[in-house]
């Protein structure tokens, strides 16, 4: 887990025309050549690239900081989700590892765990046992979910509803446990089972819109198309940038 990733040593920094760059931009930068060694204002120019989608911009910030600060795992672990922001996942990896590698806190695993499941990667079940035996991560419930979400995505369905039933058995209201059994019983065809589940995730978070998002989904199936566009409806009341929902309601003939 300890293993450095390469990657950082060959990235490949994007051309900065300073001539043309934004003014808020233009400020930070020069705030950090002024005080170079100040955290705060790197950390916030990376932000600022983020929050405007510059995800490779953010990448290169990063990479630099890191080159002079290999020590600190909050910073591997940003450059995973930096990379997680592309949906790179391949890449994201080495950097979880090289954070827990550091520092073995309980999110990184709970990160890395998620995203081996999703790659049907049995390496995520180690990732669940390490939570689950871990001696302060009192994560017992989010390993659950990573050892189902594993045997979901590799067809062994039933078993992963029995881990979600036993997140819900310890909280009841581990919405991520109704959004991901709700996903595997629709995976199954089973519609109607799946809108029994997601309806008690909204009925626990009125605000889920993933819930909203799946149950439309399932009514879809059914031939519900009413009840479905009320639902797409509603995930985008609580998510303005939900665009599956915003997808679905346009191949729907909403606008």
């Amino acid at each position: 887990m300890a293993a450095i990733c390469s990657c950082s040593n060959n990235q490949e920094q994007p051309v900065i025309k300073t001539d043309k760059i934004p003014e808020q931009e233009k400020e930070m930068r020069d705030a950090i050549a002024k005080y170079p060694d100040s955290a705060v204002l790197k950390a916030t120019l990376i932000q600022y690239f983020e929050d405007n989608g510059s995800y490779e911009m953010a990448i290169a910030e990063l990479d630099k900081w890191l080159k002079k600060d290999s020590t600190q795992p909050q910073l591997w672990d940003k450059m995973g989700e930096l990379y997680m922001g592309t949906d790179d996942t391949v890449k994201a990896i080495p950097y979880y590892k090289k954070a827990i590698g550091i520092y073995p806190d309980p999110k990184y695993i709970m990160t890395l765990g998620w995203i081996y499941a999703t790659r049907k990667d049995s390496n995520a079940l180690v990732m669940a046992d390490a939570l689950l035996f871990g001696k302060k991560a009192a994560a017992e419930r989010e390993a659950l979910l990573i050892k189902g979400i594993y045997y979901s995505a590799v067809g062994q369905q039933q078993k992963a509803l029995g881990f979600f039933d036993q997140c819900l058995a310890i909280d009841y209201t581990y919405t991520n446990a109704y959004r991901e059994k709700g996903i595997t019983l629709y995976e199954m065809g089973r519609y109607a089972d799946a809108l029994q589940v997601l309806n008690r995730g909204v009925t626990v978070q009125n605000n889920f819109a993933e819930g909203y998002y799946w149950m439309a989904r399932c009514l879809e199936k059914l031939n519900r198309l009413d009840e479905a566009i009320d639902n797409y409806k509603t995930a985008l009341l609580y998510d303005h940038d939900y665009d599956e929902a915003k997808d679905a309601l346009g191949r729907l003939g909403v606008k």
